[in-house]
C-alpha cells in the first residue's frame, strides 16, 4: 500500500496525479477463508482490520451486497459521544471514541474527526434531573462529561434560544471531547488498510445463504458462488433478521427507517453537535457549512431509504423554536438509513447457536459513534470467542432478563 503524505501529493500534483492507484483490491472470491464477514459498513471493515491487526488472522474476505459503505454508514449523521448511562454501553463507546482520536494517523487516511463537543439540552425537569444522573455514572466510569447551566449553553451556542415558551433550556449534559468525522472515509479507510493486509474485499456480492454441517458453520452461498469457511461474522445492519434466518435463528430486533436531512450551506453558526430531545432532533454543521438534521427513527416496520414530507414536518417544525435562525434555510437533500432496534436499544454482539458463527447488530440509531470500539471487541470475540467489551451485550440477556436499557441515554433513539 503506497503511503499518503504531504510529499506523495506534491509529486502527484507534478506529473497530474497520473501515478494514484486504487486505494483497495477488487479480486475475485477464493474458494475458502479462514473468516467471512458479510457487509463492508464501517463495522464489517473494522472488524475485519482489528482481526488482523490485534490477532494476525488475514485470510478474510468481507463481502457486501452493494458498494462499500453504501449502507448506513454512508447514510449517518456522523455524531461521535460516550456519554451514556450502563457502564458496558459506557465502555464500549468510550473505547470507539478515543480510537477516534488516533484514527486518522493509524490509518494513514484522514477521516476528518473532530472533537468539536456534543451536547445534549435538558428542556424539561425530568430530563434535567436525567441528564445530572448520567453526568454522575459517567464521571465514575471514566468518561469526561458535565451538567452545564443554560447560560454556558448560550455561550457555546450563541444561536440557540434558550427562553422559548415551549421548550425552554434548563441546561445541557456536555462531553467536550465528542465530535464528528467524515462517515464514508471511515469506511475507506479500514477497507484501505484490510487491502494492504491481503484481505479480500469483495463488492456486488450478495450472500443468499448460509451453509452448516453438524451444527457449525461451513460456508455461504452467494450471486458469484459457494465460499467455504471455518467462521462468519453477520455484520449487515437493519438486514440482520434476514441472515439469521438464513443461518436457522430469530433475532429479538425490528427494522425501521432513521431519516436525516441538510441545508443549504450557509457560513459559519455552530462549531458544537447539539441534540434536543424533547423536541425530537439534533443539528451540527458540516465542513461544507450545511446543517445537517435528523430525529427519530420511524415509527413504523420498514425498509425505505427515502425521506418523507412527514419527517420534515415534525423534526424541523420542532427545532424552529429552539434554532429560531434555520426557519427560513432551503433544504438541499434528504434520505434514510435503515436500523435494527432491540428491545434495550442496547446493541448484540454474540455468538449464535450455529457454531462458529458471530452476529453484530442491533446499534439502532448509534451504531457509526462505535465503529472502532465495535469492531475492536467483535474482532476479539471472533477471534478468542470472548471479550470484555462484548461480554455484556450476548443473545442470551434477553433470555436472562439483563437488560442495558439505553432507551434514554441514547437520546433521540441515537
Amino acid at each position: 500500500m503506497r503511503r499518503y503524505s504531504v510529499f506523495a501529493v506534491a509529486r502527484e500534483a507534478a506529473r497530474y496525479h497520473t501515478g494514484w492507484g486504487r486505494a483497495w483490491a477488487s479480486p475475485e472470491p477464493k474458494k475458502r477463508y479462514d473468516v467471512i464477514i458479510v457487509g463492508a459498513g464501517g463495522h464489517g471493515l473494522a472488524t475485519a482490520y482489528y482481526l488482523g491487526k490485534n490477532f494476525g488472522i488475514t485470510n478474510v474476505a468481507v463481502l457486501e451486497k452493494g458498494w462499500l459503505g453504501g449502507g448506513n454508514t454512508g447514510r449517518n449523521t456522523t455524531i461521535i459521544r460516550s456519554n451514556y448511562l450502563q457502564d458496558p454501553s459506557a465502555a464500549i463507546y468510550e473505547k470507539a471514541r478515543s480510537l477516534y482520536e488516533t484514527l486518522s494517523q493509524e490509518l494513514n487516511y484522514n477521516v476528518m474527526f473532530s472533537p468539536r463537543g456534543v451536547m445534549m439540552l435538558a428542556q424539561t425537569e425530568h430530563e434535567r434531573r436525567g441528564y445530572e444522573r448520567t453526568a454522575q455514572a459517567n464521571a465514575l466510569q471514566g468518561v469526561e462529561t458535565s451538567f452545564i447551566g443554560p447560560d454556558r449553553v448560550k455561550q457555546l451556542v450563541p444561536i440557540i434560544n434558550i427562553s422559548g415558551p415551549r421548550y425552554p433550556v434548563l441546561g445541557a449534559l456536555w462531553q467536550p471531547r465528542g465530535g464528528t468525522a467524515r462517515h464514508d472515509a471511515v469506511a475507506w479507510g479500514y477497507a484501505r488498510a484490510c487491502s494492504a493486509m491481503g484481505m479480500d474485499i469483495i463488492q456486488k456480492c450478495e450472500v443468499t445463504g448460509i451453509r452448516s454441517q453438524g451444527g457449525k458453520v461451513a460456508g455461504v452461498t452467494t450471486t458469484r458462488g459457494d465460499i467455504a469457511c471455518d467462521k462468519l461474522g453477520i455484520v449487515v445492519a437493519g438486514h440482520s433478521g434476514v441472515l439469521a434466518q438464513m443461518a436457522g435463528f430469530r433475532l429479538p430486533i425490528e427494522s425501521v427507517a432513521l431519516q436525516a436531512l441538510v441545508s443549504e450551506p450557509i457560513k459559519p453558526c455552530m462549531d458544537v453537535v447539539v441534540m434536543a430531545n424533547t423536541v425530537h432532533g439534533y443539528m451540527s454543521q458540516s465542513d461544507k457549512g450545511e446543517m445537517v438534521i435528523g430525529g427519530g427513527a420511524d415509527g413504523y416496520n420498514n425498509y425505505t431509504q427515502r425521506g418523507s414530507f412527514h419527517h420534515i414536518e415534525e423534526t424541523v417544525r420542532a427545532l424552529i423554536e429552539t434554532f429560531p435562525i434555520i426557519s427560513r434555510l432551503k433544504m438541499l437533500r434528504q434520505w434514510g438509513g435503515i436500523v435494527d432496534m432491540t428491545g434495550d436499544r442496547s446493541p448484540i454482539l454474540s455468538r449464535t447457536p450455529l457454531e462458529n458463527c458471530f452476529i453484530n447488530c442491533g446499534w439502532g440509531t448509534g451504531g457509526f459513534k462505535a465503529i472502532p470500539g465495535s469492531g475492536w471487541g467483535f474482532a476479539e470475540l471472533m477471534a478468542r470467542g470472548v471479550s470484555p467489551l462484548t461480554e455484556a451485550f450476548g443473545l442470551n440477556r434477553f433470555r436472562e432478563g439483563r437488560f442495558i436499557d439505553e432507551s434514554v441515554a441514547a437520546g433521540v433513539a441515537h
